[in-house]
């Protein structure tokens, strides 16, 4: 029976967060948060203070569904080489580039909108044809916050990819924390820091501004080398699948049968990949993928009416939320990344999980409290903490699930399941608060953290899913 390896040294452990590659992620995490509430509450700030009507400003959210669904183009971010771009700086390096550039320009072509002025006269005839209405440049800010939208969620893919393949197995934790920490310091930006330009300056200056950071993303892209993998081509012909596809499609046209190669080993190969390395275990690997923030994501909704539906004032819960919400999130994933380099993934899988379950048990007490600032304060402590820990320990984990071959694709696969068994769920949070309270409400989103804890039990115990640390 073999000796498991004694954990790391404390100092061991936290001289993880002085690799290069772990620091790396400190700024490519703040390249993917900083667009993300320029398209959502910053915004709808921006529209409702021009006077757009709260209907319209209710259809932008739907912008977010992008960020959901960007398994589907995560192939070709996986496989497709850029033009120029793949050559000069290599496929993640090349998408991310592109990506940083889409959101910049999306972020400038709306620093040059104003959302109630009428369209010009050709822009005004463009839109009539396409049944828009030419009076505003609503229609216009839609189309760049979607481009915006589109090149933050291709960022996200490469991004991912990128951390994965930089570093083996026992950084991902700590490259984890630091994404996170980057990426709750671009959403500072975006938020508190746009809404601070736009009230002394203008909402222009504001987004301008946004798209001039986008800056921190490109130049961190262009110091940082290509990770090392094998080239496209390459890869395609070591596919068994490829292979057996090209010897039964000899005779017809060479174009046919790449782009039959390329969707064989972009799109399916992926998938099946996957369940062989697995089998029958890869369900419950995806059962557990699904769940294992649902108890968090499900109670997300019906927090804020909480808040204010007890007496606090907006005022109370932005100070509260943003300071001891992001320090304790920022503590949170450091200390995900310390413990996991310590102990390993598998004990703090269950700890995150244990954790997130039972912080929904505050805000029970919350419930019930009513407006005690105390216990307001313990709730967010509690929650972004637990939050910060389970995000940091579960992103580690996905890397480890995921194929270097296939990074990109299975990743977005993973974070999609991910979030949205839990997004559909808070939907229905209105109606359980309605008819049953806030109380028995994140009582039993406390309830759906358990099926999490098991199957986190469940995996670790298998050292090929969560290995020990090495010894240092």
């Amino acid at each position: 029976m073999p000796t498991p390896n004694a954990p790391r040294s404390w100092r061991s452990a936290l001289s993880v967060y002085l690799h290069a590659p772990v620091l790396t992620m400190l700024f490519l995490g703040f390249s993917a948060g900083l667009p993300f509430l320029l398209v959502f509450s910053t915004l709808s700030a921006w529209l409702r203070s021009d006077g757009v009507e709260v209907a319209a400003i209710g259809f932008f959210a739907w912008i977010g569904i992008l960020y959901s669904i960007k398994f589907f183009w995560a192939p070709v971010v996986d496989r497709l080489a850029l033009p120029g771009l793949t050559r000069w700086l290599g496929q993640r390096r090349g998408w991310m580039l592109l990506a940083q550039a889409m959101i910049a320009a999306g972020l400038a072509g709306l620093a040059g909108l104003d959302p109630m002025s009428p369209l010009p006269p050709v822009a005004a005839e463009l839109a009539s044809l396409v049944g828009l209405d030419p009076m505003t440049q609503l229609p216009l800010v839609a189309l760049f916050a979607l481009l915006v939208a589109f090149g933050s969620a291709t960022q996200d893919i490469a991004i991912d990819a990128f951390r994965i393949e930089s570093a083996p197995g026992d950084m991902q934790a700590a490259m984890a924390s630091t994404y996170i920490i980057g990426y709750r310091g671009g959403l500072i930006a975006a938020g508190a820091g746009a809404l601070y330009l736009a009230s002394l300056v203008s909402w222009h200056a504001a987004y301008l501004a946004m798209a001039a950071l986008m800056a921190v993303g490109m130049v961190t892209v262009l110091m940082r080398p290509e990770p090392e993998r094998l080239a496209l081509e390459t890869q395609l012909i070591h596919e068994p699948r490829v292979r057996a596809f090209l010897r039964a499609s000899r005779g017809r046209p060479a174009w046919l049968r790449r782009l039959g190669a390329w969707v064989i080993g972009a799109v399916v190969c992926p998938f099946t990949d996957f369940f062989t390395r697995h089998g029958v275990k890869a369900l419950w690997l995806l059962a557990f993928v699904a769940v294992f923030r649902i108890s968090d994501l499900a109670m997300a909704s019906m927090a804020n009416p909480l808040y204010i539906d007890l007496g606090f004032s907006l005022e109370a819960i932005a100070s509260i939320t943003n300071i001891f919400g992001i320090a304790m999130s920022i503590g949170g994933g450091l200390l995900g990344g310390l413990l996991v380099a310590r102990y390993g993934v598998g004990p703090i899988l269950i700890l995150g999980a244990c954790a997130t379950a039972l912080t929904n048990l505050l805000f029970v007490a919350l419930a019930l409290a009513g407006d005690s600032l105390p216990m307001l304060v313990a709730t967010i402590i509690g929650d972004n903490l637990s939050n910060g820990l389970a995000s940091a320990v579960f992103i580690a984990f996905l890397s480890g699930l995921t194929s270097k071959a296939y990074t990109a694709t299975q990743y977005a696969l993973f974070s999609s399941l991910m979030t949205l068994p839990g997004k559909f769920l808070s939907g229905f949070g209105g109606l359980v608060v309605d008819t049953h309270g806030y109380a028995d409400f994140f009582l039993a989103a406390s309830v759906l953290g358990l099926p999490a804890i098991a199957l986190a039990v469940w995996v670790s115990r298998d050292r090929r899913l969560a290995p020990a640390p090495t010894t240092a």
